[in-house]
C-alpha cells in the first residue's frame, strides 16, 4: 500500500497513542498533570484541532481537577490515560479509593470546594467510576 506524501509534520490521530502518566500523588502532581494533559493535546491538535477553541481549556479544567480530587480524597498514587476518540477524548484517572465521587454543596464559609464534581458533570459528554479494592477508575469523555 502506498501513501501519498503530506509535505508537513502533521500526525494522524492513528499515530498517536493513548497516554499514560503515573503520579505519586502530592499536590505538586495536580500541576503535572496538567501539563501532561496540555503536552497530549497540542500533539493531538497538530493532526486535529479541536472544532471549538474552548475544549482545549475544557480538558484541561477536567484533568485538574480529577487529579486535584485524586490528591486531597484518595491519598497515594495515581495515573492518568489520554486518548482520542472518534468524536472527543476519553481521560482515565485511576487513585487508589474506592470511594465513588460525590457532589458536595458549596460552602464559601468553609474556603469554597464543592463544584469541582459538578463541573465534570456539566463540561464532560459522560462520566462513569469504575470502582474495585484496588481503588477506582473515573471514566470522562469530552468533546473535541
Amino acid at each position: 500500500m502506498s501513501t501519498e506524501p503530506r509535505g508537513d509534520d502533521a500526525l494522524t490521530s492513528e499515530e498517536i497513542p493513548s497516554r499514560t502518566n503515573s503520579f505519586v500523588g502530592e499536590p505538586h502532581d495536580v500541576t503535572g498533570a496538567r501539563l501532561a494533559a496540555e503536552e497530549f493535546l497540542r500533539d493531538l491538535s497538530r493532526s486535529s484541532p479541536p472544532s471549538a477553541p474552548e475544549y482545549w481549556d475544557d480538558i484541561l479544567l477536567v484533568v485538574t481537577e480529577l487529579a486535584a480530587n485524586a490528591v486531597q480524597y484518595a491519598p497515594g498514587p495515581f495515573a492518568l490515560r489520554m486518548r482520542r476518540t472518534f468524536d472527543g477524548v476519553h481521560v482515565v484517572l485511576h487513585d487508589t479509593s474506592s470511594t465513588e465521587p460525590a457532589p458536595r454543596p458549596f460552602d464559601p464559609r468553609s474556603g469554597g470546594g464543592g463544584i469541582g464534581w459538578h463541573l465534570i458533570h456539566t463540561l464532560c459528554d459522560q462520566v462513569s467510576v469504575v470502582s474495585d479494592e484496588r481503588g477506582k477508575d473515573v471514566h470522562v469523555f469530552l468533546p473535541w
